[in-house]
């Protein structure tokens, strides 16, 4: 991110601030601690928690993996418009090694599994969201991984992109694809995730219709449930088991966003602060689940970050998939519709809603998923 060129020491301080909160100083209203997409804000009530803070900052910041996105990319990148708003791109990886490897066989690489840029806008008081479907058909940029170039590709499935060169050909990625540089970078894995919603005691919802999916080993009656984390990550994994659905990764999709909101409403009345136990699990289990940019891989400036969306509610978010069709050669795949995408890049990159416009013709929030859960 940009830096003052003032004194050293101004700069310095004014660069921890951006870092800590995108490109706004000004954190928002504390009535809500509510979790946004990031989970972020898990951080942030920790130290609230008073007695060890020593300790536990130094504990948390053991925890956390950073990946240097600005090195890795260089100037190679969109322009950093300074408008007040800020773009985050969140990845859940599908990596079968380790402890994921209950999931399926090693492939040998890690991909994007779910995808989905943040744009906080100005004020940070809303947020819009833009989920890209993995199987989208794309033009990928060279990428360097481990010292080496990696060629890039015509025709490429969006989430080769983090199998070829990691977390920086993901950023390089959608920057090629949005024009948006992306301030942040957030990256959770499977076994990361299922943890954290065990920590929080589970996430409610409702499901109107049966779902049962033997490859996700998901299995829910209709009606209301708790979910753990195992059952968490089968329902936003799922793609067979719902009545109705495609069986593509666009129903796949709307599940997630649909679980998202349920998740962030679900922190919102955890209430960890009451619980210096609970809080202090949660929060270990968050900094262990993610990866980030290295401009967030430290306690104080997830902190930042979180205070600064800890006004965004799940009401406050407006989420959409990126404007597709089925690909043209692969009827198995999609690929964008360049006017309607188009679209959708210049309302973030001005900082303005994704007009209705944008969505029209698109195949892309007609997975058959939606109203299943809620």
């Amino acid at each position: 991110m940009a830096q003052s060129k003032g004194t050293a020491k101004t700069a310095e301080s004014r660069a921890r601030r951006i870092r800590a909160t995108g490109r706004r100083r000004k954190a928002p209203p504390r009535r809500r601690r509510i979790l946004t997409i990031t989970l972020c804000t898990l951080v942030s009530a920790v130290l609230l928690g008073g007695a060890g803070i020593g300790y536990v900052y130094f504990k948390l910041n053991g925890n956390l993996k950073g990946v240097d996105i600005n090195a890795a990319l260089g100037r190679d990148r969109p322009k950093n418009v300074d408008n007040g708003s800020m773009d985050i791109l969140v990845l859940g990886s599908d990596s079968r090694a380790g402890k994921n490897s209950e999931y399926g066989a090693d492939e040998g690489g890690a991909r994007s599994d779910t995808a989905m840029i943040m744009h906080v806008y100005e004020g940070h008081k809303k947020a819009g969201v833009v989920s890209i479907p993995r199987d989208t058909m794309i033009q990928r940029p060279d990428c360097t991984k481990d010292g080496k170039n990696v060629p890039g590709a015509q025709r490429a499935m969006f989430n080769t992109a983090y199998e070829v060169g990691g977390p920086a050909c993901a950023v390089k990625t959608v920057e090629s694809m949005s024009g948006i540089r992306m301030d942040h970078f957030i990256e959770v894995d499977f076994t990361g995730f299922k943890k954290l919603i065990d920590a929080l005691g589970g996430v409610d919802i409702t499901t109107s219709k049966a779902i049962n999916d033997n490859s996700s080993h998901l299995h829910l009656p209709p009606g209301k449930h708790t979910l753990d984390g195992e059952q968490a990550l089968g329902l936003v994994r799922t793609r067979h088991g719902v009545p109705g659905g495609d069986g593509s990764d666009l129903g796949r999709i709307q599940l997630q966003q649909t679980f998202v909101k349920a998740l962030m409403n679900q922190v919102k009345n955890v209430g960890v602060l009451t619980n210096p136990t609970k809080l202090y699990n949660i929060a270990d289990t968050a900094t262990k689940a993610i990866t980030t940019d290295t401009d967030l891989n430290s306690v104080g400036e997830l902190t930042g970050l979180a205070k600064s969306l800890g006004g965004i509610g799940s009401e406050n978010i407006h989420m959409v998939t990126l404007p597709v069709t089925t690909d043209r050669i692969n009827p198995d795949r999609v690929q964008p519709l360049t006017r309607q995408s188009a679209l959708v890049w210049d309302a973030l990159r001005q900082d303005k809603d994704i007009p209705a416009a944008a969505l029209k013709d698109s195949i892309g929030d007609k997975g058959g998923t939606s109203g299943y859960v809620k």
